[in-house]
């Protein structure tokens, strides 16, 4: 069995401030769970963006597992629709018509979300803890872009950027909308170039990765036999998810969200490449995710001015299983 290793001696057991950016979502649930229970994670807020629902939608899954898990991190409510003006079709085959798998909600006495929208509140909360918040984007990244727009200088007083998001085609991964694009890079690709082109710190987990990263029978049953409420919920709000995953001949499901809240925690898990990374924003490619190597000489062009980002090539998939499964088991964290 994966164990998971003490946080105490995690070469990253300080307080980690994270302002968690999402569209729940099945997997986005999962994540936020995740880090609530983590220890030494401090949850500045939770901003919403349209994706796997509309913006209504979305926010309102955000408020009601705040209330259900006693979150005490604000929503704000983010992004109704891309850079571009354009929204798309939520993928209900997927994630449920509810988008949190279709479950029953008791929407009674939900918090009231926080009144600023999500990238003025990112934009205040930034600038309140210079050099210490991690902005861990699930989503669209219409909202990090957006905060861009407003206040360029938050650029050089965030401690770093961690998205989920992107296929670069480093481990035979390609795109899960079309051949070449990952779903939030093509649901709004402009932000995703502004994003990978700002002077921040970005690191893309992309399906090159995530994609190696499987929730399965074994690992289900133990959540359910052992994980608490929250357990027992991923569980439950995952079984849509593990029917469309299924089609593919996948048993379980791809750990896409979590697996990018892992290397907030504990990035020696991973392996990364960098290089100047920009997005495609139109034509047959839009939202095709293109690093450049450093190690190949082309002529003069688009990425030559374009900051140095990371992307993850590897992972040790046992291990972030291991550091999932050990959050909601905590026999499993003294382990």
């Amino acid at each position: 069995m994966t164990t998971m290793r003490n946080p105490e001696t995690s070469t990253r057991n300080r307080s980690i401030k994270v302002i968690f950016d999402t569209d729940p979502g099945v997997d986005d649930a999962a994540a936020l769970l995740f880090l609530n229970a983590y220890p030494y994670v401090t949850l500045l807020g939770i901003t919403t963006v349209f994706g796997n629902a509309d913006i209504d939608t979305v926010t309102r899954n955000a408020l009601y597992l705040k209330k259900r898990f006693a979150i005490p991190a604000p929503v704000a409510r983010g992004a109704g629709i891309s850079l571009a003006g354009e929204t798309s079709l939520p993928p209900a085959h997927i994630h449920g018509q509810n988008g949190i798998g279709d479950i029953a909600l008791d929407e009674s006495h939900l918090p009231e979300p926080d009144p600023r929208p999500a990238h003025r509140f990112i934009i205040d909360t930034v600038r309140e803890n210079p050099g210490e918040v991690t902005l861990l984007a699930v989503g669209r990244l219409t909202n990090l872009a957006l905060a861009l727009r407003e206040a360029p200088d938050i650029a050089s007083l965030v401690k770093e950027v961690v998205i989920m998001g992107g296929a670069f085609s480093l481990s035979g991964h390609n795109g899960n909308v079309t051949p070449v694009a990952e779903a939030n890079m093509i649901g709004d690709p402009l932000a995703a170039d502004e994003v990978f082109g700002a002077t921040w710190s970005v690191t893309a987990i992309g399906l090159d990765v995530t994609r190696q990263v499987v929730m399965g029978p074994a690992e289900l049953n133990r959540l359910a036999a052992h994980g608490g409420e929250a357990g027992r919920f991923i569980v439950e709000i995952s079984k849509g998810y593990r029917a469309f995953h299924a089609q593919f001949g996948i048993d379980g499901y791809y750990v896409h969200d979590a697996t990018a809240a892992v290397y907030v925690i504990d990035p020696s898990l991973f392996k990364v490449r960098s290089g100047p990374i920009r997005v495609a924003t139109e034509g047959v490619a839009v939202g095709q995710t293109i690093q450049r190597d450093w190690g190949t000489l082309y002529p003069p062009g688009e990425w030559d001015m374009a900051p140095d980002q990371k992307v993850a090539v590897s992972v040790d998939a046992n291990r972030v299983l291991g550091m999932l499964l050990g959050t909601h088991i905590p026999c499993l964290l003294a382990s």
